[in-house]
């Protein structure tokens, strides 16, 4: 069964990036199928699937998960609404999970703990299946994530980690350094960035992808 969460957020409507070729006859129109491209918040049922990703994604490159399945899970059963999937034809393709938090600066403490009813949120981890990157999706993703976030109340910043060679990526997305982490995985180091959720959200860009 596939979970679909209802949500006031226009960031969160179905979307289609598929034109249909060929006019569907009324029986094929009687048969369920499943949205082209869509945007929702993350459910337990999900987190495999998310594990599966991030685990292919971040092993291959530096040996750690920036989440465990245990903590996926208990961040999809904590604050789903901090989270956001992207699916095409049901299929997880992309993903962002975040927490909230409730001090100045991030720390050792914030990777497995969630802070409800705080102006903060901590995105732990932004991953793309394998065979959709080079595509541009990482981008879109975040960028609905971020409108997604405006429209929560009470919500006034982003905070992650990155290293350094992804400085740039999220610089682009608008996020602003603050400086090395106090953070250590391994023997990573990481800088921190912020993003300022104040405002509106912007008027729903064509993302084309």
């Amino acid at each position: 069964m596939i979970n679909i969460f209802v949500s006031g957020s226009p960031f969160l409507k179905p979307f289609f990036l598929k034109t249909p070729t060929s006019v569907v006859s009324p029986l094929q129109q009687r048969r369920h199928t499943l949205p082209a491209s869509e945007f929702r918040n993350l459910t337990p049922q999900d987190a495999i699937s998310v594990f599966e990703i991030e685990r292919e994604a971040f092993v291959s490159v530096s040996g750690e998960c920036p989440l465990t399945l245990d903590e996926v899970l208990n961040f999809l059963s904590q604050c789903p609404e901090l989270s956001l999937g992207w699916f095409e034809e049901g299929q997880l393709v992309a993903f962002i999970i975040g927490s909230g938090w409730n001090k100045e600066r991030l720390s050792q403490e914030a990777m497995t703990l969630h802070v409800p009813d705080t102006p903060t949120v901590h995105i732990h981890v932004l991953s793309v299946h394998r065979h959709c990157r080079q595509q541009g999706k990482g981008s879109i993703v975040l960028w609905r994530y971020l409108q997604h976030l405006r429209c929560m109340p009470g919500l006034r910043r982003a905070l992650l980690i990155c290293e350094d060679f992804l400085v740039p990526f999220y610089r682009k997305a608008g996020f602003k350094e603050k400086g090395p982490s106090a953070i250590t995985v391994s023997n990573m180091h990481f800088q921190e960035m912020e993003y300022t959720l104040g405002g509106q959200a912007y008027a729903r860009r064509n993302s084309g992808c």
